[in-house]
């Protein structure tokens, strides 16, 4: 080994191309195999990957001939020793700590093969739009730096149907998965000067949405699903604005817990980031809708009557549209149990009456005061205690009047309300129900493709 050694190197140039012809081409055939995705780093459009890379050229000065050294057909050199093609990878943008490797392989014809495991940092244009069902194409391009292609020239070491589906040596265990790798040859010229060959590598990987979709997608759907819930909660009662307010806070410290998660560029917003404001922004509208109808159904003494287009909108068109069958025969009820209530407080005031000598009750009800007084002026004429009480018996009947009225306003805004929550309801759900579907398709075409 030694004399061998000693009879390759000591009249070596290692500075010059080891061509006797210096119009010979000297052909590198480079290889590589995907060992490891370290990092993908989507601010700085960074791809650190750790990879296999294998070339192989033919030095004219290195051969020997077997049987004058002991049939020895193989001997490792140093590197330092011998001349080395230029070759770099042109989306470089940090040297990684990669292992030296001393040592390269020369066989007795010549061929060098320089075997050495990189890590390699490169530049990457990174589409987080489809995060977390995101697939990147990150190229690797291998080029002399300085010789063009009649000086040095590429070719690759194996077939490219055997380079594309090489998954022999990567650790599949990690959150990006290996597709395939693509390779393709090109020239390339600057401003009409000598051409350049170089060698593409096109590594194609796919993240693993399990994590994110259980982190990210799942809370955040059990939170619309629990908002959608809590539209059967009665809306006549204050429980539901307070259940949305607390959804939407919970929502707010969710997207403070998961900002940090979500990958962040200057370019765009992933789809995942737009899915998360639409759902705020749904969880606010259905806030503001619950607001509305407690506004409606909340009994106030001051309301006015609902509108004659109010009623025929949405108490008889509106109930026929949404399939509302039971409307009518509650409001029905609820006028029944309101005139019931009507004709006992009309009774008893009509006891009281009769009482002091009231002989016709329509007639009390229809003169009112005026010919109740006249009713009584035979019996007690002049009697102030009596003129008394007439007068705090017609201002308990017309108190009994007004609130009964208002109870009647109460119960028509409350018809109005419960009837305007099912039409929202059923468009917020609708509106939810496609925004879902249109994001599960796209999300499971991107999956697929």
């Amino acid at each position: 080994l030694r004399r061998l050694s000693h009879y390759l190197l000591a009249h070596y140039q290692k500075g010059t191309r080891p061509v006797r012809d210096w119009r010979t081409t000297t052909n590198v055939a480079i290889d590589l195999m995907v060992y490891a995705i370290l990092s993908v780093d989507e601010k700085n459009q960074v791809l650190t990957t750790y990879i296999w890379y294998r070339q192989h050229w033919t030095d004219e000065f290195l051969r020997w001939d077997p049987t004058r050294f002991d049939n020895l057909t193989q001997i490792s050199l140093p590197v330092e020793s011998i001349w080395v093609p230029d070759i770099l990878i042109n989306e470089f943008v940090d040297v990684g700590k990669s292992p030296h490797v001393p040592y390269v392989y020369v066989s007795h014809h010549g061929e060098v093969q320089n075997l050495k495991p990189i890590q390699v940092m490169t530049a990457c244009s990174l589409d987080i739009y489809n995060f977390p069902f995101d697939v990147q194409n990150c190229s690797l391009t291998f080029t002399s730096w300085l010789h063009h292609i009649r000086d040095i020239n590429l070719s690759l070491w194996r077939q490219p149907e055997l380079v594309k589906f090489d998954r022999s040596v990567f650790m599949n265990q990690g959150e990006w998965e290996l597709l395939y790798v693509l390779s393709r040859f090109q020239e390339f010229s600057v401003k009409s000067s000598d051409s350049y060959a170089e060698m593409k590598f096109y590594v194609v990987i796919r993240r693993r949405p399990l994590f994110y979709t259980v982190s990210l997608l799942l809370p955040s759907i059990f939170l619309m699903v629990m908002d959608i819930v809590g539209f059967y909660l009665p809306p006549n009662s204050g429980e539901r604005v307070s259940f949305k307010i607390t959804l939407l806070l919970g929502y707010s410290v969710f997207l403070i817990i998961v900002s940090d998660t979500l990958p962040a560029t200057a370019v765009g917003t992933p789809l995942i980031g737009i899915y998360f404001v639409v759902c705020m922004a749904l969880l606010v509208i259905s806030l503001m809708e619950t607001i509305l109808i407690v506004r409606l159904v909340h009994k106030q003494d001051l309301q006015p009557h609902v509108p004659e287009w109010v009623k025929r909108l949405l108490l008889e068109q509106a109930t026929v549209l949404l399939c509302i069958r039971d409307r009518k025969k509650f409001s029905r009820s609820r006028t029944q149990s309101s005139d019931i209530s009507r004709q006992v407080d009309n009774n008893d005031s009509t006891a009281k009456l009769n009482h002091y000598g009231c002989e016709d009750p329509r007639e009390c009800e229809t003169v009112g005061g005026v010919r109740l007084a006249a009713a009584f002026a035979g019996q007690a004429e002049g009697s102030p205690l009596m003129h008394g009480v007439l007068r705090e018996i017609t201002a308990i009947r017309q108190f009994l009047e007004k609130r009964e009225e208002f109870r009647d306003v109460a119960h028509e805004w409350l018809q109005v309300g419960y009837v305007l929550d099912v039409l929202l309801f059923r468009a917020y759900l609708a509106a939810v129900l496609a925004y879902s579907i249109t994001l599960g398709t796209l999300w499971s075409v991107w999956r697929d493709a």
